[in-house]
């Protein structure tokens, strides 16, 4: 089963500089499908439509202490499998990981 790791952090906290990734990396293995750092809030535009209008604003959704710093897609045999890959995450030493499986097409 994928599983979505949502790497968060508190705004301005550079995430690729405050622990090396690579031990993580090495520990994860080809369970890792995908990831990558974010660019900051402040780069990000939100997208909604109302009533037939498309409305364009700068920034994230929603105004919080923590932000989506970066993703990692993990293929786990189960959610505890992918609990302990969150868990020796480096931003889960002063952020938070949330993991999140995906639908399965």
């Amino acid at each position: 089963m994928r599983y979505m790791l949502l790497i968060c952090a508190q705004e301005g906290v550079d995430v690729g500089e405050v622990d090396p990734i690579e031990p993580w990396l090495e520990f994860v293995g080809d369970r890792r499908v995908d990831g990558s750092r974010l660019r900051p809030s402040g780069d990000a535009t939100s997208v909604q439509v109302r009533g037939g209008d498309v409305l364009l604003s700068d920034g994230p959704f929603a105004e919080t202490k923590e932000q989506v710093a970066g993703f990692d897609l993990v293929e786990c045999a189960d959610l505890d499998e992918a609990l302990e890959i969150a868990g020796r995450h480096p931003v889960a030493k002063f952020g938070t990981v949330e993991v999140r499986p995906l639908w399965e097409d």
